[in-house]
């Protein structure tokens, strides 16, 4: 990705690092979420376990490029593109941490109630995690090339995503309608549905900070045919 050249190496030095850190920590709040679907889906609490414990790691990895981020804007001041660039690491290793909060409640869910009348529930939500996995690996790989063209498409993948979620939920609340008694089980499967579609959430603000380095422009709260105006 070219970030721009600086005349001093150890900013480019510096610079490359935390992008690269970036990459990493989206790596392990991908395989956090894989994995914390497969634990629900197999009832595999030994697995839900790991992922609650990784937990810690997706936090470990926000502070410390947090705190990177914090001593190259004391450091070198930077302005214009660098200072877009800063900002749009920053607020993308928030959305990544809070990903990486809904592996970990998903995990726990699985921890939890590891009852094998409540799996038939969970299969619903496969195709869903499976849309905002690839959702969220389409976003760091456009975050690598920070390529805006891209960003928009993974951006309108989110509708895809919305649409997949309230079929759950209609799929859902008919079965309650129709068994009572398991309403409880169900919510569970709900709350599940509902943290794995907010990952299409911040894989959209991912998208926005995208746009915003390379291209200057603030395109939240835009239509996605508006967005595309400023590719």
């Amino acid at each position: 990705m070219h970030l721009g050249r600086h005349i001093s190496g150890q900013f480019n030095a510096e610079l490359e690092a935390i992008r690269t850190h970036v990459l990493t920590m989206g790596g392990l709040v991908e395989q956090q979420l894989s994995f914390a679907m497969q634990a629900l889906h197999k009832q595999d609490i030994e697995l839900a376990k790991k992922v609650v414990r990784d937990d810690h790691k997706v936090n470990g990895m926000e502070v410390t490029i947090d705190e990177a981020c914090t001593r190259i804007i004391a450091k070198r001041q930077p302005t214009a593109r660098d200072l877009r660039l800063i900002m749009a690491i920053i607020k993308t290793i928030t959305d990544l941490e809070r990903i990486g909060d809904v592996a970990a409640k998903i995990a726990y869910i699985a921890i939890e109630t590891p009852s094998p009348n409540e799996q038939k529930f969970q299969v619903s939500l496969e195709p869903l995690c499976r849309r905002a996995i690839a959702m969220l690996h389409q976003v760091l790989d456009a975050f690598a090339r920070m390529d805006t063209d891209a960003a928009a498409e993974v951006y309108k993948l989110d509708d895809d995503l919305d649409a997949e979620y309230k079929a759950v939920l209609h799929q859902l609340m008919l079965y309650m309608q129709e068994n009572p008694q398991d309403i409880p089980n169900i919510l569970q499967v709900m709350w599940s549905a509902q943290a794995i579609e907010r990952v299409g959430d911040r894989c959209q603000n991912i998208c926005e900070y995208i746009i915003y380095f390379v291209k200057g422009k603030d395109v939240r709260h835009l239509e996605n045919d508006d967005i595309d105006k400023y590719i």
